[in-house]
């Protein structure tokens, strides 16, 4: 099973040679400048203005918190962390580490889950300019697409790196009021 981590590193890595073979590709010649912006500009604002850029990072992060602080409440009357990523051994069903060090974990993935959306969008934006300027006739059509591709990533991996994080902290609030906790 490869971790999160390994996983991004992965994938960055594909984007990265995509992006490469792309900006290698060649182009066809046009007898008028089409009075475009470069392309590093243009990929740095289109990527840094698309919301899908953070959207996953900030669900992710959200959800793991909530999920994080409702286990609290457990934790200080003496129950057990299962989540072995935040506990101090590293196994799961043991002590749970310290609420900062839990936070500073969390706010880590959110990091990584950022980076991830970044390598993707960058990878999409590069190959939709790529696309639209390849084919000028299909830029609105192209552009669509991109929007799409964006999308689609940022609500998969907002769902896959936070539906159960949500559950948890949701199953825990209703636990610890049946329980009486305060």
């Amino acid at each position: 099973m490869l971790t999160q981590l390994q996983l991004w590193t992965r994938r960055s890595t594909s984007y990265l040679l995509l992006a490469a073979l792309i900006i290698l590709m060649p182009h066809p010649a046009f007898a008028q400048s089409l009075e475009q912006s470069s392309l590093l500009a243009d990929t740095f604002k289109r990527v840094v203005l698309d919301p899908t850029t953070y959207a996953p990072a900030v669900v992710a992060y959200d959800a793991t918190m909530r999920d994080w602080q409702s286990s609290q409440l457990f934790f200080q009357k003496g129950y057990f962390e299962q989540n072995e990523r935040f506990t101090l051994t590293g196994r799961p069903n043991d002590v749970p580490m310290s609420y900062a060090a839990g936070r500073s974990r969390i706010l880590s993935d959110a990091l990584i889950n950022l980076q991830m959306s970044l390598v993707n969008n960058v990878a999409d934006q590069v190959f939709e300019r790529m696309l639209a300027t390849r084919f000028p006739e299909h830029r609105k059509l192209v552009r669509t697409l991109g929007w799409i591709e964006r999308i689609s990533f940022a609500s998969y991996m907002s769902n896959r790196l936070s539906a159960a994080h949500y559950r948890q902290a949701s199953e825990n609030i209703a636990r610890a009021q049946q329980l009486g906790f305060r």
